[in-house]
């Protein structure tokens, strides 16, 4: 009964404390709220933006007016280690350290220059990557043929191999794999050193040679008051880095003296050395210099090469191959012995043979090695050409081991187009038919008819002894084709008939055998040319006749945009024909208007270095009358008289200088400056002048077969690639000052206006323009033509044209002149004009459209006609 009791009065006292506890937290609270500094919603927000709190403070600290200010002190601070720019060579081979095979030192002397020097450089020079002559200039002269020499002020003989080590290491010590040092007795198998090398490991050091034997240098020696035992110890002393000593004893190791000096490499048969031991005697010459005491350079070389790379000596024979030498006997005469020495298996292996003391014995020495390994070529490709045949067989048809014919000449190229299909041209002994799109027949060239008739000689003698029983008697057909990959073919076409008692029974008729010749390229070679620039100044020269006053003015504004605005490197000069009677000066000067022009786009560009000049030309009296309206259908500015150009040349030259850069133009062109980058790249001074090809657009708005385009892109109905436009042709005054004197028996150099007649009446009418002068001169430059789709004729015949306001009423199609001389000439029956200077005339008159486009003109013409009928 009593444990309900103390149940309820426990529940009471839990209620009562919960009530406590509540009133006792809220008079807490109330009582706190009357001692909080600040409201609480004031200490939130600070709370969550304290950035707002930041600029408040700053306000209160500095005022509203507050600017931030940057300290830039100092800053940005600098790197503490400057990044270098990485600077790549100029070629792969430099970056990559692919090296040439072999360097060919030449120790000689002044009085050997001119003699055994040269027969070396002529035997050895074109075989080998680089040689060099190395002689003491104690007094150097000055009419040595060779331009290779190298000359040491420094004469004393026993440091003259260690010059040419650093020579050599100095120059050409990260260029080359190998160097081989010889005198200028030693004759050198160059195709046999060359492949003996493509066979060794650079990796490795080499001094390689024939070994020395003590009575080769015996009598030699620096210190010549010793005695010749105490001087050969003093020469073998100090290989271990000790110094020789003043006096050695006589019984000294004479085992040791003998074994030493047969471990050194004979200067005499030559020494061969590794880049990698070239570069340890370099590191090691002052105790080379130090300890070379003595005059024999054999010893001197050795102890070099043994103290730096370590080498026990030198090597015979290394990774099994053999540098084989021949030392002749003095009592050999080679000019009489040599067929003796040839059947000596020793001498047809040596590399190099000493001593050679004549050059005719050099020259002997050439011709037969030359000669051997001719014969050995020519054994290995018959060898080879058997084993292909054996191959075969006859049955292999797939594309690699297929026998081709000739062997080892390409295939013809596959066409990817139709229209990269190389065509077969129709010939005879005289013309070829169908050359080009531009004509239907055309006379063979000189060399191209003695190229033929050379091939119908081999012909008609192989078909002799391919068929001893038949007769030739004649050509029935032949066809050449010309392929960029394989070279020339030919397909001849031969009448026979056979011979003998039973043909003339039968009384066969003739046959015609069909035979096929190759003429194979040759081996394509890259010419190396000097090193040349876009920056060089162009002096562009424009002869203008008075009748073409609107084409200069045309090309002066376009020389103005192309290059004159843009700052181009050039300089324009133009030439004014005048008349004979007419005035140069004043009102009625005919170029007024283009002097005018000129000398106001002289100031405009004036700080930019741009400018135009002229220089005036009087004719002679041949020139009085105007030019006939007809030579604008003529391809070259100067009409029917091209020899005009020498004669602008002759004359315009001295005012430029003979270092310029000269390109004689025409003012019927148009260019791109793309066109004179490539002038100054394709242009070299002493090397080779550039001729280009130019762009001739057709008269579209004569002949109405086009429509006249200029931006557009070339193509065979636009026009054609004239090649028989000679106008435009740049090369160095100085080269062409050179070609002009060694022709000037033919041409009379024109130093004044008054020479411009003999010209005009010259006997030798083989040289008619600037580019006929540098061929027949046969200077030795390189004759660069190319077709230049950036440069474009055809503006003079379209100024005719708008003159004459030709519309599609009247459209009289001016004739070219000298179509019209033939059509006279053709029509006198005493005319016997050659028909190779005909077909020459034809090219010279611009072409009013393609032959493509006149056939389907005419197809249409014949359509209207038949449906008119």
């Amino acid at each position: 009964m009593n444990l309900p009791l103390l149940s309820n009065s426990k529940m009471r006292r839990s209620s009562l404390s919960r009530n406590h506890y509540f009133v006792i937290g809220l008079f807490l609270g109330l009582v706190l709220s009357f001692y909080v500094p600040q409201d609480i919603w004031e200490l939130v927000q600070q709370e969550e933006c304290p950035q707002e709190a930041a600029e408040n403070s700053l306000i209160e600290k500095f005022g509203q007016e507050f600017e931030p200010h940057l300290n830039l002190i100092n800053k940005p601070l600098a790197a503490k280690k400057t990044v270098k720019n990485v600077i790549r060579p100029r070629y792969y081979s430099s970056e990559l350290g692919i090296r040439e095979k072999i360097f060919i030192g030449v120790m000689t002397t002044q009085d050997n220059i001119n003699t055994l020097a040269t027969a070396i450089n002529r035997t050895t020079a074109h075989l080998v990557n680089k040689i060099k002559f190395f002689i003491n200039a104690d007094n150097v002269k000055s009419n040595y043929k060779l331009k290779n020499i190298v000359g040491f002020t420094d004469t004393r003989e026993n440091l003259r191999p260690f010059h040419v080590i650093k020579y050599i290491a100095d120059n050409y010590l990260d260029d080359y794999d190998y160097f081989l040092i010889i005198q200028d007795n030693v004759y050198v198998d160059a195709r046999k050193l060359n492949a003996m090398l493509y066979h060794m490991s650079i990796t490795f050091d080499l001094y390689m040679g024939a070994k020395t034997e003590a009575s080769n240098y015996g009598s030699y020696g620096a210190n010549d008051q010793l005695p010749q035992q105490q001087r050969f110890m003093a020469a073998v002393a100090g290989e271990n880095g000790a110094e020789p000593a003043d006096g050695v004893a006589a019984g000294s190791n004479d085992e040791f003296r003998m074994l030493s000096d047969r471990n050194y490499c004979d200067l005499n048969a030559g020494i061969l050395l590794s880049s990698s031991v070239i570069r340890k005697m370099r590191n090691n010459l002052d105790w080379c210099v130090r300890n070379g005491i003595t005059n024999v350079h054999s010893i001197n070389i050795g102890r070099c090469v043994k103290y730096s790379s370590n080498l026990p000596g030198c090597q015979e024979v290394f990774q099994g191959i053999q540098q084989r030498t021949y030392d002749l006997k003095s009592s050999v005469k080679l000019f009489k012995d040599l067929n003796l020495l040839t059947k000596d298996e020793t001498f047809r292996n040596a590399t190099t043979i000493y001593p050679v003391t004549t050059t005719d014995d050099f020259y002997r020495l050439h011709a037969y090695f030359s000669k051997y390994h001719l014969e050995i070529v020519q054994q290995n490709s018959a060898e080879l050409e058997l084993k292909s045949y054996r191959i075969a067989n006859g049955s292999i048809s797939n594309n690699i081991l297929e026998i081709r014919w000739p062997l080892g000449v390409p295939l013809a190229s596959a066409p990817e187009t139709r229209h990269d299909i190389i065509m077969w041209h129709y010939l005879n002994r005289t013309h070829i038919f169908l050359p080009n799109a531009e004509n239907n027949v055309e006379p063979l060239a000189d060399i191209e008819a003695k190229d033929l008739e050379k091939i119908l000689d081999i012909t008609t003698q192989y078909a002799k002894h391919k068929f001893p029983n038949m007769q030739y008697e004649g050509i029935h057909s032949i066809y050449r084709r010309f392929d960029a990959t394989r070279g020339m073919d030919y397909h001849v076409h031969l009448i026979m008939r056979e011979t003998g008692r039973i043909s003339a029974l039968t009384q066969k008729s003739s046959q015609i055998k069909n035979f096929q010749i190759v003429k194979p390229l040759g081996r394509v070679e890259v010419v190396p040319s000097p090193y040349v620039t876009e920056s060089t100044r162009i002096a562009i020269l424009v002869p203008t006749f008075e009748h073409q006053l609107q084409e200069a003015l045309q090309f002066i504004n376009q020389y103005e945009q192309t290059c004159m605005h843009n700052q181009d490197n050039t300089f324009l000069l133009m030439i004014f024909m005048y008349r004979p009677d007419s005035e140069s000066k004043g009102e009625m000067d005919p170029f007024k208007l283009i002097k005018t022009l000129a000398l106001d786009l002289s100031s405009k560009y004036k700080t930019d270095g741009s400018r135009i000049a002229w220089v005036s030309i009087r004719l002679p009296a041949a020139f009085n009358e105007p030019s006939p309206a007809e030579d604008v259908m003529l391809n070259s500015l100067y009409g029917r008289d091209e020899i005009l150009s020498i004669a602008v040349a002759d004359l315009a030259l001295p005012k430029i200088g003979l270092d310029s850069l000269v390109l004689m133009a025409s003012n019927s062109i148009s260019f791109k400056p793309d066109f004179l980058n490539r002038v100054r790249m394709n242009t070299i001074q002493g090397f080779q002048i550039y001729s280009p090809i130019g762009f001739m657009m057709y008269p579209c708005k004569l002949a109405g077969f086009c429509k006249e385009c200029d931006t557009c892109d070339v193509s065979q109905s636009t026009g054609y690639f004239d090649k028989w436009n000679y106008d435009i042709i740049s090369f160095y005054s100085r080269d062409y000052v050179q070609a002009r004197k060694l022709v000037e028996t033919s041409v009379p150099i024109t130093r004044s206006d008054h020479d411009i007649e003999q010209l005009l009446t010259r006997a030798d009418r083989s040289i008619n323009h600037v580019l006929d002068m540098f061929v027949s001169s046969q200077l030795s430059v390189h004759i660069l033509r190319g077709v230049e789709p950036n440069l474009r004729y055809g503006s003079a015949i379209r100024n005719l044209i708008d003159r004459r306001n030709y519309d599609d009423g009247i459209k009289a199609i001016p004739k070219c002149p000298l179509d019209t001389e033939d059509a006279a000439e053709a029509e006198n029956p005493s005319s016997t004009k050659n028909s190779r200077r005909s077909e020459e005339a034809t090219h010279k008159c611009i072409h009013m459209a393609s032959r493509k486009q006149i056939g389907d003109a005419i197809i249409r013409y014949e359509d209207k006609s038949i449906i008119h009928k």
